[in-house]
């Protein structure tokens, strides 16, 4: 199968480049190849492209920058995966969108479900939930990857900001009060690399009555404070750690300019029960990460 693979400098993307190898040939590209913006050039370009499957690993991820730039947000997160799903649909491909835990409010206290009433406290969160929203309107076949908390040993995440902090102060204060599914880029590309070699050679016929929104996270729940305790434990360089405690705190006790939901674990059990692949549990693939 031919694949187009949109983000390829990103945490997930950067895997995905590896895990999608053995499927076919890959054509991957980032915003410094296209502006996702330009809608005309976006369309022309995948139509060109002529792929079997479309992936879309890019996103605007700045949540708090998005509160002062809404109008690329929106354009890089809502109307950019809307267009590739209409020239997916053009082309007979399947489009796979990745979106995100913060379409939630944090409110229900337990791991959501596709089932569950999206409602977004800020602008990255709604610009996401608006992506999913022109992508399942477009009605071709997409299947859209609700991820939570994603990290990798490469780039900016909270586990190697977790890491750096640890080896630059004696105490660290972590908020006990935001609770997630760590989710590991390798784990995430692999199930998704997994998943289209199900397809064979024809990924539209497979994923034709498969089509919709799924959660797609690490197995279970933890907060930010117990994630970074597990973190420091497993890290192969501990000696490096300047790091004495850990103290928990409130979210509350750093403000930020967009808000965030306290409890946004989701439940992936539609995934394991739609497509017969087991999702780890995060401690597992944290193990894996840091090994």
């Amino acid at each position: 199968m031919r694949i187009l693979l949109f983000g390829k400098n990103g945490q997930l993307g950067s895997e995905l480049c590896r895990s999608l190898l053995s499927l076919g040939p890959i054509l991957a590209v980032d915003k410094d190849d296209l502006d996702l913006a330009d809608s005309d050039s976006l369309k022309k370009f995948i139509i060109d492209s002529a792929p079997d499957v479309i992936i879309n690993a890019s996103a605007y991820t700045a949540v708090d920058r998005a509160e002062s730039e809404p109008g690329l947000a929106y354009a890089i997160n809502a109307i950019a995966p809307g267009m590739m799903a209409r020239a997916a649909g053009d082309l007979d491909a399947v489009f796979i969108h990745f979106s995100t835990d913060y379409v939630f409010d944090g409110m229900k206290g337990s791991p959501y479900t596709e089932d569950d009433e999206p409602n977004p406290l800020n602008v990255y969160g709604r610009s996401k939930l608006e992506g999913e929203q022109l992508v399942m309107k477009a009605g071709g076949t997409a299947l859209v990857f609700r991820t939570s908390w994603v990290y990798s040993l490469t780039g900016d995440s909270f586990l190697t900001k977790t890491l750096a902090w640890a080896r630059q102060h004696e105490t660290l204060r972590i908020v006990e009060d935001q609770v997630g599914s760590p989710t590991w880029a390798r784990f995430l590309a692999g199930v998704t690399s997994a998943l289209l070699a199900r397809a064979d050679h024809a990924p539209f016929r497979y994923f034709a009555s498969r089509k919709g929104i799924y959660h797609l996270a690490g197995k279970g729940a933890v907060s930010r404070f117990e994630f970074t305790r597990q973190v420091l434990a497993l890290d192969p360089r501990r000696t490096e750690q300047r790091c004495k405690e850990i103290l928990p705190a409130r979210t509350d006790e750093f403000p930020t300019p967009a808000r965030r939901p306290l409890f946004s674990a989701l439940d992936c059990s539609r995934f394991e029960n739609t497509f017969g692949l087991f999702i780890a549990d995060w401690k597992e693939t944290l193990a894996l990460a840091l090994v």
